[in-house]
């Protein structure tokens, strides 16, 4: 097995940085600015954005079009490279390139993308990092993102230093070696180290190599590029709306949930409940009270309409279990409100008063999931409840401060 070049940052790779430059060159071409014209009046004019939303609208809507060229710029089976998608704002050769958070993004994650060919052969070469990741999926789609294969990256065969090879043909097996199986309507992998120690933990080091031979005959070709980065401008727009419905077709500021054998049943690989909030008021918060019940892992991050998470890095616009205090009955309890609440687990939607709130079990024992897992929310006065925090879950200004310094420091080598 060979042993993959060594890289001090598996994001920031020299293509990874290859590609964003080339996609800012690309994004400031006249009729990629007219198609973002075109685009933004079909989105506004879907949604109709209450005002809140359309204060945020601009930032996101930069991110969510950028996000649409990095990936669409990644389209070639030819000539296949792995990308980091959905990052934040960040700055390679004193060059500002925007953030591409799109699709309603965890930001405990690291997604990468490959474009594949049905008929070609790959081979994906890797090194585990050093740890054991709650959710590390290689998953193959089709056009319209439906799985056509998966390998989880704790199943995957590795030598004694951690590295691996995955091979990726339309052969029905490579004689127990990992491999995953193409067929008819193959486009891409999605690759997803979900990282819960954003500290410590790191995204495992890829890359891919088509095998020679194995290239078709067709060419993407500058035409083709640049159209199929218009097509998914508007594409991601209108998914976007899509998948909100999920969230908006439910009662406001209702995220309460309980297990329900009967129609939840028993083997699941997660629980997800997604829901929309609007605070009556900045006195007013929503007060969450959360079982894992055995889950290694949970997440609730704030979103805004348009699919990206709003201020993450230096505010609490997630908070993971790892980053969150834990009550002394193994509960967790958050306040997400407009203003700070002085408690750690504060879920701050950056000045927000409405957004998309997405809460996140995962990683269950047996993948059964117990009888006491459970959400209870209620909107109440911040001055209410704080009556039902522990004096151990307080926090004051410096000590806010402190809590924000560590969570840009922990998120900072992914933009160096």
């Amino acid at each position: 097995m060979s042993s993959l070049i060594s890289t001090n940052n598996p994001i920031n790779t020299e293509s990874q940085i290859q590609h964003e430059l080339e996609a800012l060159e690309i994004y400031s071409l006249k009729e990629i600015q007219e198609q973002k014209e075109l685009v933004r009046s079909f989105w506004l004019d879907l949604v109709k954005p209450s005002e809140v939303m359309m204060s945020c609208f601009d930032d996101a809507f930069e991110e969510v079009m950028f996000g649409a060229v990095i990936w669409a710029l990644n389209q070639d089976p030819n000539f296949p490279k792995v990308v980091t998608i959905s990052r934040v704002p960040h700055i390679i050769n004193n060059q500002n390139i925007p953030g591409s958070r799109w699709g309603i993004d965890n930001p405990d994650s690291v997604y990468r993308v490959i474009p594949i060919g049905e008929s070609q052969s790959y081979v994906i070469r890797g090194k585990l990092g050093k740890q054991l990741f709650n959710e590390n999926h290689f998953t193959l789609w089709d056009e319209n993102m439906k799985t056509i294969g998966l390998i989880s990256g704790n199943n995957i065969k590795v030598d004694g230093k951690n590295n691996f090879e995955i091979f990726v043909n339309p052969k029905s097996n490579e004689g127990g070696k990992n491999h995953i199986q193409t067929t008819s309507g193959a486009k891409e992998f999605y690759i997803r180290d979900t990282m819960i120690d954003w500290l410590s933990d790191r995204p495992n080091m890829l890359e891919i190599e088509i095998l020679e031979g194995s290239r078709s005959g067709k060419c993407f070709d500058k035409k083709k590029r640049l159209e199929t980065v218009k097509a998914y401008m508007h594409k991601w727009a209108a998914n976007t709306t899509r998948w909100n419905q999920q969230a908006l077709s439910k009662p406001v500021n209702e995220f309460s949930f309980k297990i329900d054998r009967d129609t939840d049943g028993a083997l699941r690989n997660q629980v997800y409940l997604l829901g929309h909030f609007a605070l009556p008021s900045s006195d007013h918060c929503i007060k969450l009270d959360i079982n894992l019940d055995g889950a290694k892992y949970f997440i609730a991050p704030i979103t805004n309409i348009w699919g990206t998470t709003n201020n993450i890095v230096t505010k609490n616009g997630s908070l993971n279990n790892s980053q969150a205090k834990i009550n002394q009955d193994g509960t967790y309890t958050f306040i997400l409100s407009v203003n700070d609440p002085e408690v750690f687990n504060w879920l701050d939607p950056s000045g927000l008063s409405e957004g998309i709130l997405t809460l996140r079990w995962s990683g269950f024992p047996n993948e059964i999931v117990g009888e006491n897992l459970f959400a209870k929310s209620k909107v109440i006065l911040i001055s209410d409840a704080l009556n039902e925090i522990t004096d151990d879950h307080r926090i004051s200004s410096e000590e806010r401060l402190n809590q924000l310094q560590e969570r840009e420091k922990s998120y900072s080598w992914r933009t160096d």
